[in-house]
């Protein structure tokens, strides 16, 4: 029973395998746009949202006036350079840092700590960015190796690793946000069970890219379904909140997507069978 399961599994995967490979040189580029496309659209938002987002941060989050400009000035900014250089593959470390400050100080400033289903969700970009300094950090562990062969690379190379961890297991919080939002319906029930087997999957790092993979197409259809912002009114309040979760949803399955291309990485199930 056992290993026929395995058998199965090793042909699925082989069959993905050589359906993907064509697409392989793209992933990269694709997952480095989704993972940014929240911060574009957010970008848009605050903008075309200016007056609302400054009169929401004074009288509700107590900005004093003044200091509302200054913080969605700083926020759109980063957001949109940040985000430029990380398509570009320009100063990869410093576009991340400065992501990763805007995620931490919009959740502070707009007071996030206290939804529990956008916490999680940020959770998770953090974890896309983690993955993409880890990329980041490959790539030039690479460039050392070509250019100087004979020296040490192993800082580089542990320090790439433990955020390879790091930003697997942020990734999945997505998914306990999909668990505990919502009405638990047949339907949400049988589809977190399946998520979430998949997620502990990626944390443990056992078939990493298949399971990475298989969340990317989960998410697509989820997405897609329960995401559909194109479909309210624009004047409905909710609009907005579902607009933002798709997008969200999107800029995870680029971190997922860029698991798939990494893998893994050292502390991991896959990597251990390696050296067996």
């Amino acid at each position: 029973m056992i290993q026929s399961a395995r058998n199965l599994s090793a042909r699925i995967e082989n069959l993905i395998s050589k359906t993907a490979t064509p697409l392989k040189p793209a992933i990269p580029i694709i997952a480095r746009f989704l993972l940014v496309v929240t911060f574009f659209e957010d970008s848009l938002r605050i903008i075309a949202q200016w007056a609302d987002q400054l009169t929401y941060l004074e009288n509700y989050r107590g900005f004093y006036h003044g200091a509302n400009h200054a913080f969605l000035g700083l926020n759109v900014f980063i957001m949109c350079a940040g985000s430029a250089m990380v398509i570009m593959r320009k100063r990869t470390e410093y576009a991340v840092g400065g992501l990763f400050g805007v995620v931490i100080s919009q959740t502070i400033g707009y007071g996030l700590f206290f939804d529990f289903n956008f916490f999680l969700r940020n959770v998770s970009i953090l974890g896309g960015l983690l993955m993409l300094l880890a990329d980041s950090i490959n790539s030039q562990n690479d460039k050392r190796k070509t250019v100087f062969p004979g020296l040490p690379t192993i800082s580089y190379t542990n320090r790439s690793t433990y955020i390879q961890l790091a930003g697997r297991i942020l990734l999945i919080f997505l998914f306990m946000s999909f668990v505990f939002a919502g009405e638990m319906t047949p339907l949400r029930v049988a589809a977190s069970a399946i998520g979430l087997v998949a997620s502990a999957m990626v944390v443990i790092g056992f078939k990493a890219k298949f399971s990475a993979l298989f969340l990317v197409l989960f998410l697509s259809v989820f997405n897609v379904i329960i995401n559909n912002w194109w479909t309210i009114h624009h004047n409905h309040p909710t609009r907005d909140f579902v607009m933002y979760d798709f997008f969200q949803t999107l800029s995870i399955m680029g971190g997922l997507l860029l698991l798939v291309n990494l893998g893994p990485g050292g502390i991991s199930v896959d990597e251990k069978k390696k050296n067996y």
